[in-house]
């Protein structure tokens, strides 16, 4: 905010997470904080069971300088707590399979 930067924020409910539901955890979030005009991601924020092993994944994503779109693009297993990173992703561009939001212009 400080340096005036457009972002968005893009959510990805656990809730809408296969794994999560199957583990009876899906309080969960995962986030990402992604500057609008190069899709870069600048922070990633996950609350939820076993976090703390998905948070690297996003520390890798910030510290490389990587796209919503590296993220969105990259295989992630099925069934898995690590696809709510891809699904954020998705949801910044308005194709997440399991949430409904609308397409980006």
């Amino acid at each position: 905010k400080e340096k005036a930067i457009a972002v968005q924020v893009a959510r990805f409910p656990w809730a809408a997470s296969g794994r999560a539901l199957t583990l009876d955890r899906p309080d969960g979030l995962t986030k990402l904080i992604i500057e609008t005009e190069s899709e870069r991601i600048l922070g990633v924020g996950i609350v939820g069971h076993g976090a703390g092993e998905l948070i690297s994944e996003g520390v890798l994503a910030v510290q490389m300088g990587a796209t919503a779109r590296d993220i969105a693009e990259s295989v992630h297993p099925h069934p898995t707590l690590s696809e709510t990173l891809m699904e954020a992703a998705e949801v910044f561009y308005g194709f997440s399979t399991h949430t409904l939001t609308p397409k980006r212009r």
